[in-house]
């Protein structure tokens, strides 16, 4: 399937609201552990080696939302994380990929598509909390039963920095996509679970509503 030229043009506008989101914020959410690294002589070292982990939401079997077309959210997020990632090395901001492809491999013994899910999602988890200093990005698309709910919206972590840094790209991505946007952003609900999980700082970006035919 084909990505259309207007959601082409949303998307590179999403992916310049979120690298800008990032690199203003991504100092932010480490002021506090920043004060502790002063004073063991090394501020700045660690607060350049921040990375930015770029979780393409859904993948493999789970395809997540679709389109009137068909079109599966899985496949518009992983393009959005691949642009991200590039855009972001141009910025020399660090990265991680969640999944950098459209398959999964999954163990053996998850024989039904839950428990591999359940599997992605653990593995996810471990991936992200195994790195220092990250800062996640998940990204996601909306999808309602009516087809005129439209915009984006950021959900955040508890964690430090999270609502800080959810709030900055809500208002970029507001900006550049959908001025009149009236949603805000907003903590994450306790069922998604990477970002219940997640150690660090982290927001999830739903970019826009599958559902409608207009986005």
């Amino acid at each position: 399937m084909y990505i259309t030229i207007r959601l082409r043009q949303l998307m590179a506008l999403l992916l310049a609201a979120l690298l800008i989101a990032v690199s203003l914020a991504l100092p932010s959410p480490y002021a506090e552990a920043m004060e502790h690294a002063a004073a063991a002589g090394k501020g700045e070292e660690e607060r350049r080696s921040a990375v930015l982990i770029i979780d393409a939401g859904h993948g493999g079997e789970d395809g997540g939302a679709s389109s009137a077309s068909g079109l599966l959210e899985s496949e518009i997020n992983l393009d959005i994380a691949r642009r991200l990632e590039a855009l972001a090395a141009l910025f020399g901001v660090q990265t991680l990929m969640t999944r950098s492809s459209a398959e999964i491999a999954y163990p053996p013994e998850a024989v039904t598509v839950a428990e591999r899910k359940r599997h992605d999602q653990h593995a996810r988890a471990e991936l992200i909390a195994s790195v220092p200093n990250g800062v996640l990005i998940s990204i996601h698309q909306n999808s309602f039963p009516d087809s005129r709910p439209s915009g984006c919206q950021v959900l955040y972590a508890k964690t430090p920095g999270s609502k800080e840094l959810a709030e900055l790209a809500h208002a970029n991505l507001s900006a550049a996509l959908c001025p009149e946007n009236r949603r805000v952003a907003a903590p994450a609900d306790e069922s998604i679970y990477l970002l219940r999980s997640a150690g660090c700082t982290a927001i999830l970006v739903e970019c826009g509503f599958l559902s409608n035919p207009g986005e």
